[in-house]
């Protein structure tokens, strides 16, 4: 008797040093972490029900309880008071007659706990316990990492070139890791490893594995993020980037516009000496970007997004959202642009259709009935183009 005493003394002991080590460790873990003490208790407490199973073959319904001071640990067997003495199933159940053995108080339908502790389960609990956390630590901080880029989905990141596999290139930013696939990528930039990078935030996923976070170089949203970057009256609100239209590594066109009339919100995307957009160039590799000053008035923002080509008139239908520019005969190609880009990129700016005409064909051609003509003259504005 004596013996057996020592030994749950011994054991008691144990579990108390065990829990002086590890309840502070695991509360201060916790803070650092972001994860609620509670959590991992309750995980802990979890697993060591599995824990206990599978090392000792019990097919007990049992509960596990971990003091969330001192650290010990008691398993307890959940059994159901039942007047025969011959059980059905003696996992589940207890004779009335054992039971009262027990404590004479108990009746029929009772539901008691017995301890059924084993004394080597120490080793096992800690392994346990030391799993779960790791595990627990491992999910929060991919959850956090989850949160914190999918609230700053739209956003620019910055990161470096980590590797480049099958043409999708891994950008370390810090934290994690994000994808630039082929498809989102400049045509004709290249990765190099350690290359400093900033991309725009397109997707966050939650995968097995963690956040997937899908980055793009393509987006006009990575024009937009790297002007407000640059120009403070964006940031202040005073300037406000209306439309982006983009043809990557190309060419872009920007609208821009100033609730304040003193501040000219061409101006202040270009900079002192054109710094402020030159950054954005060289950041985009030399894409040429067009800034033009956006207006109310369809047909002179129209106008405004032929830069640099001169309107003379510009006729529209509002219903349709279909406008007929005309342009001087010597600034048709200009108008235009290489391919059509420069009205390609207009319509996008615009959300119009714009129909090109020199003032030579204008003359030979009869204006549909639906369009007014306004004659115009193209407002303030700006091309920037990289270094050859």
């Amino acid at each position: 008797m004596i013996k057996k005493s020592r030994g749950k003394a011994k054991k008691k002991m144990q579990m108390a040093d065990y829990g002086k080590e590890f309840m502070p460790a695991l509360e201060e873990l916790g803070k650092e972490k972001g994860i609620s003490p509670d959590v991992l208790f309750d995980a802990i407490e979890s697993a060591l029900i599995s824990a206990y199973k599978r090392n000792f073959n019990s097919a007990q319904n049992v509960r596990v309880s971990l003091d969330r001071v001192t650290g010990e640990y008691h398993v307890y067997a959940i059994k159901t008071v039942v007047e025969s003495d011959v059980l059905d199933n003696d996992i589940t159940e207890l004779s009335l007659a054992d039971a009262k053995a027990i404590k004479p108080e108990y009746e029929v339908g009772d539901v008691i706990e017995i301890e059924v502790t084993p004394a080597n389960f120490g080793r096992i609990a800690a392994q346990t316990a030391k799993q779960v956390v790791v595990q627990r630590i491992r999910e929060a901080e991919r959850g956090n990492i989850y949160d914190e880029y999918y609230q700053r989905s739209s956003d620019i990141v910055n990161g470096t070139v980590e590797r480049v596999e099958n043409r999708n290139v891994f950008i370390d930013l810090g934290k994690t890791i994000a994808i630039l696939p082929a498809s989102e990528q400049i045509p004709d930039e290249s990765y190099v490893h350690g290359d400093r990078i900033k991309a725009y935030i397109l997707e966050v996923r939650k995968t097995t594995k963690g956040p997937q976070i899908t980055v793009s170089r393509t987006h006009p949203g990575l024009l937009k993020r790297l002007f407000e970057l640059e120009v403070p009256e964006i940031q202040d609100g005073i300037v406000e980037i209306k439309s982006v239209a983009r043809e990557p590594g190309m060419r872009s066109k920007i609208a821009v516009f100033s609730s304040d009339e003193e501040i000219d919100p061409v101006g202040a995307c270009v900079g002192q000496k054109g710094m402020r957009v030159q950054a954005v160039v060289d950041e985009l590799r030399n894409e040429k970007i067009d800034i033009v000053k956006w207006n109310e008035d369809s047909a002179k923002f129209i106008a405004n997004a032929l830069s640099p080509a001169k309107v003379v008139s510009v006729a529209v239908n509002e219903e349709e959202k279909a406008s007929r520019v005309v342009v001087p005969d010597y600034q048709l190609s200009l108008a235009i642009g290489k391919e059509g880009q420069n009205a390609r990129l207009a319509a996008k700016l615009t959300s119009w259709k714009i129909d090109i005409k020199s003032e030579s064909q204008a003359e030979d051609e009869e204006l549909d009935e639906n369009m007014e003509v306004v004659n115009v003259t193209g407002e303030e504005s700006f091309s920037a183009e990289g270094d050859d």
